[in-house]
């Protein structure tokens, strides 16, 4: 009885002899494992778009103040680069140039430039002229000037008042570069370091000023 038990128990062993497992036991072991689906292949990148439109290029006309033909600039984003390209378009030297005045070629300060220009604004620029010496003794504390500068090293006289010190002379006009105090160079300097040297010369005591004049139009 226990030699058949035996027997038995070998007959039902799936290994013996070495052989490989049947069909029905591999199915067995997998058992309960599910396909796992590939990932999901991520769609291709889309076609580039068109390069962006370059901003339009802004042109400006100008002309000198004495009298020029027009031309044309761009591509300035200050005013030293600005008077760079008036200069250029010229054939001057930008040091040559006092100062600009919007749609008017005169010696006007309510159209001086400023900080803004606008896409239907002409430009004139205002160069050197004739250089004068004037003489000037203080009456009172102040001389009845209003100095301004053009950013880009030249003070000139804004505004006169009225009866005032340099009014009375009639040889400085509005409009006249500031090129020396005593014959000291102020090229380079704001307006309100040349008023602060102007406001301090002592009165009664005679000073020079080297003025340069805005070049004038043929029989101005």
């Amino acid at each position: 009885m226990q030699q058949g038990s035996r027997k038995k128990k070998r007959e039902s062993d799936p290994m013996q002899n070495g052989e490989p497992m049947s069909p029905q036991a591999q199915d067995s072991k997998h058992a309960g494992e599910e396909d796992v689906p590939p990932p999901p292949t991520s769609p291709p990148p889309p076609p580039p778009g068109p390069p962006p439109c370059p901003r339009p290029r802004l042109v400006f006309h100008t002309q000198l103040a004495h009298g020029s033909p027009t031309g044309r600039i761009h591509s300035f984003t200050n005013v030293k680069e600005l008077y760079a390209k008036i200069a250029e378009a010229f054939h001057i030297s930008p040091a040559e140039i006092l100062f600009c005045t919007l749609n008017s070629h005169k010696v006007d300060m309510q159209k001086l430039l400023g900080g803004q220009i606008g896409l239907e604004d002409f430009i004139f620029a205002h160069v050197r002229g004739d250089t004068k010496e004037v003489e000037v003794t203080k009456t009172e504390d102040a001389l009845g000037l209003t100095i301004t500068d053009n950013g880009a090293g030249y003070a000139f006289i804004k505004r006169i008042k009225e009866g005032s010190t340099i009014d009375r002379l009639k040889t400085v006009c509005v409009g006249d570069h500031i090129e020396a105090i005593n014959d000291q160079s102020i090229v380079g300097c704001r307006h309100y370091e040349v008023a602060k040297m102007l406001k301090e010369q002592s009165r009664g005591m005679p000073f020079t000023l080297r003025l340069v004049e805005p070049k004038k139009a043929f029989g101005e």
